[in-house]
């Protein structure tokens, strides 16, 4: 075992280590489960009170963020690139609440991820070269699906000579690339002062010369941001939780009224259906299997206040349907050298 993996986390040590394990949590010092293959299972290890507060302040050494009664969460990186969420009383109602969340397939590119069934090779096809062409994807999901390991390997696609930022709460994309600037928020301090959101992030990314901008998780009104940054020509990228691809249009034309009373939904509609072109929606099943459970693409159009979602694939349970959409944009890919006409099955 690492050294340092056992000077940090002491006890949990021999699950940080265990490549098998994708998820370690701490509800009480004697309830301490772990996520393996998608599902969870009670370990017989047992803590103290004292051991758990222990581990999460080793491990927020290296982060540098701080947890307090005046900041009583945390959401920190850890050196090998887990997640690490703590929550303590009174937010809770006894006990640390500890969640470390290990990136175990966050270098994985989309052939990679063929290779383990999460999708076919004819929807890796239509990824990898509508990434190429500057297409704007939205991945959606529930929490644990792998819409982050999806993110990283579309990212993975993006062609060298580009210049990509990245804008996250807590990093965890790891693409790739040869010229990526890394953002991350960062939490206000012992005055209330210094906090930087998502949404001064996005804007300052557009100052520093990208040729595409990614935004690890959307989740509140800086949707508005990414959507007007998506509308000024820049290629980009996201992840939202959503229950399908319909939810999530549903859910990215609602948080950017969380931006001011001025915003309208009818501006929001028109905005949307013009900003994103493919939905590619992940899914964790009962058997912890993770996959791509929808492609689809939104046409441009809007029906009802509502943008226009085709599917291009769904899985049924047992295989690909393919659905009604077709690819949009066809003189991006023709621009690259990619005519659909050539690899495209309409």
């Amino acid at each position: 075992m690492d050294l340092d993996i056992d000077i940090t986390f002491g006890a949990i040590a021999k699950f940080m280590a265990d490549p098998t394990i994708e998820e370690i949590w701490i509800n009480s010092p004697e309830r301490i489960f772990i996520a393996r293959a998608g599902k969870s299972e009670l370990t017989n290890l047992l803590l103290t009170s004292d051991d758990v507060r222990n581990i999460v302040e080793r491990a927020l050494l290296w982060s540098g963020r701080r947890l307090d009664l005046s900041h009583p969460f945390v959401d920190a990186r850890l050196p090998d690139g887990s997640r690490l969420h703590v929550a303590i009383p009174e937010i809770t109602a006894q006990h640390w609440a500890v969640n470390i969340r290990k990136h175990l397939m966050r270098n994985l590119g989309i052939d990679d991820l063929v290779e383990r069934d999460v999708m076919t090779p004819a929807i890796a096809l239509a990824l990898k070269n509508s990434v190429r062409a500057g297409l704007n994807i939205l991945v959606s999901g529930g929490t644990q699906a792998g819409k982050t390991t999806v993110l990283n390997a579309l990212a993975g696609a993006i062609p060298r000579g580009e210049r990509l930022v990245t804008i996250e709460e807590v990093f965890e994309l790891n693409p790739q690339l040869p010229d990526v600037v890394a953002l991350q928020t960062r939490s206000a301090n012992l005055q209330g002062e210094g906090e930087i959101p998502l949404r001064r992030l996005i804007k300052e990314s557009l100052r520093m010369r990208p040729s595409r901008i990614i935004v690890g998780e959307v989740r509140e009104a800086e949707a508005l941001d990414l959507l007007i940054a998506l509308n000024s020509g820049l290629p980009g990228m996201g992840t939202l939780h959503a229950n399908s691809p319909r939810d999530a249009i549903t859910k990215l034309q609602t948080l950017p009224l969380l931006a001011g009373e001025n915003i309208s939904h009818k501006f929001i509609a028109p905005t949307v259906a013009s900003a994103f072109d493919v939905i590619v929606h992940v899914s964790l099943d009962q058997s912890g299997t993770r996959r791509v459970k929808e492609v689809s693409v939104i046409t441009g159009r809007c029906e009802n206040d509502r943008a226009e979602v085709e599917t291009l694939w769904l899985w049924n349970g047992e295989g690909y349907e393919r659905g009604i959409g077709s690819l949009p944009h066809a003189d991006r890919f023709a621009a690259i050298g990619l005519p659909l006409t050539t690899w495209w099955r309409q």
